[in-house]
C-alpha cells in the first residue's frame, strides 16, 4: 500500500556491517549526563550515581509484530523506540539511554534502513534519550528490531507491579482501544487494495485510530504529573496487551481482586463510530485491544481528591479482596469474570 518514493536502492553489501553502522548511526546525539560513552567502543559506559536503574528490552518480529504493507518504516523505528520507553516510564522511572539491534534481509536496500532510522532518531530526540550501541546481522526472514531501554530512579519513586492493596482506586491515563481499531482499518485497506491494487483509501474518518496504531507516544509526562500532585503510584504497569491482561497481571503480582467499571472505560468518539461501523462492542475493543500505551496504576483510596477531575486520568475501578476475583461490571449492573484476551505473540 505504501508507494516507494524514493528508487534508489544501495545494496547493504556495499557498506559491510561496520561502515552500516557507522553510516546509519551518525546522527545521533548525546542527550544525558549519565551517558559517559555512547557508541564507537565495546561496551556503552553510564554513570547514574545515587539513582536506581531499570532496565527493559523488547523484539519485534516482520509478520508477527508489524506488516509492512502498511507501516511506513520510519514510523516503525518510532514506534519500536516508543515501546520501550513506555516500559521504563510504566516503573515511573525515567527512560535515559537505548541499545538498537536489527536483523534485515537482502531485500532491504540501504534506503529503506535509512527511513528506519529517521524514525529511531526522531523518537530519541522527543524522549532525549541516548542511543548507546546495539548490532546489526543478516536475517533470512525479513526485519527484526530488538530494543532494550535503560531509566534511571530514585528507590522512593519506582512502581513495580506487585504493589497494589485492597481498596486501592485502578487509574489508567488518555483513552484506550484506538491502537487496535486503527489495526483494523489498516487491515481493511490492505484487503481492498489486495483486491484492487488501484484503489485509494480514504482514511480521513480515522485519522486518530491510526495515528494511535502508526505513531503512538509513550506517556513520559505522567511521572512528573504525578510528582506535582504528590501521588506515588502503588503499582504500574503499561498497556501494551490489552487492558483486562494488564489488570490480570497486576492483581496476580499483588494478590488482590478487582471490579473494572464497563461505563468507566475512556473511549474517543472516533473509536466508538468507527466500532460501531465494524459490528464490533467497543467494551471488548477497549479491554482486550493492545498497543495503546497508556499506564495503568493504581493509588491509595485517600490520594482521590488529588486526582478527580484531572484530565488526564481515569479512575475505571478498584482493587478487592483476592477472594473475590477480578471481575467488570457492566453498565446492567452485572459482574462479569475479568479474561486475558489480550495480545499473546505465542498464540498459534
Amino acid at each position: 500500500m505504501i508507494e516507494d518514493k524514493n528508487p534508489q536502492r544501495t545494496p547493504l553489501s556495499q557498506l559491510g556491517e561496520f561502515g552500516l553502522i557507522a553510516h546509519l548511526t551518525k546522527n545521533f546525539e548525546i542527550h544525558r549526563p549519565s551517558t559517559l560513552k555512547g557508541i564507537g567502543d565495546d561496551a556503552a559506559v553510564l554513570d547514574f550515581k545515587d539513582k536506581k536503574v531499570v532496565v527493559s528490552t523488547d523484539l519485534l518480529v516482520e509478520g508477527v509484530h508489524f506488516d509492512l504493507a502498511y507501516m511506513p518504516l520510519k514510523h516503525l523505528g518510532y514506534k519500536a523506540v516508543v515501546a520501550n520507553v513506555s516500559d521504563i516510564c510504566a516503573m515511573n522511572a525515567l527512560a535515559t539511554q537505548i541499545t538498537v539491534s536489527i536483523a534485515v534481509s537482502n531485500r532491504f536496500p540501504l534506503e529503506a534502513l535509512e527511513e528506519l532510522f529517521a524514525g529511531i532518531t526522531l523518537a530519541a530526540n522527543e524522549y532525549k534519550v541516548d542511543v548507546i550501541g546495539g548490532d546489526t546481522t543478516s536475517s533470512q526472514k525479513g526485519l527484526i528490531i530488538s530494543i532494550t531501554a535503560i531509566g534511571e530512579a530514585d528507590e522512593s519513586e519506582i512502581a513495580y507491579r506487585s504493589g497494589a492493596k485492597e481498596m486501592d482506586l485502578l487509574v489508567v491515563t488518555g483513552d484506550i482501544g484506538a491502537a487496535y481499531m486503527g489495526l483494523q482499518v489498516l487491515e481493511r485497506e490492505k484487503q481492498v487494495f489486495q483486491v484492487n491494487p488501484n484503489s485509494q483509501p480514504d482514511l480521513d474518518a480515522y485519522t486518530y485510530l491510526i495515528e494511535r496504531q502508526l505513531k503512538p507516544e509513550a506517556r513520559k509526562d505522567v511521572r512528573t504529573l504525578l510528582h506535582a500532585l504528590e501521588i506515588k503510584p502503588t503499582s504500574m504497569i503499561d498497556i501494551s496487551d490489552g487492558l483486562s491482561s494488564e489488570i490480570i497481571h497486576l492483581c496476580k503480582q499483588s494478590n488482590v481482586g478487582c471490579n473494572l467499571y464497563e461505563d468507566k472505560l475512556p473511549l474517543d468518539p472516533q473509536l466508538i463510530a468507527t466500532c460501531e461501523e465494524f459490528n464490533i462492542d467497543s467494551t471488548t475493543v477497549a479491554i482486550n485491544g493492545g498497543e495503546d500505551y497508556e499506564l495503568l496504576f493504581t493509588i491509595a483510596m485517600e490520594d482521590f481528591d488529588k486526582i478527580k477531575g484531572n484530565p488526564n486520568f481515569t479512575i475505571i475501578g478498584h482493587m478487592t479482596k483476592e477472594t473475590e476475583g477480578i471481575h467488570l461490571i457492566t453498565r446492567a449492573d452485572t459482574k462479569i469474570p475479568l479474561r486475558a484476551r489480550g495480545w499473546d505473540s505465542l498464540e498459534e
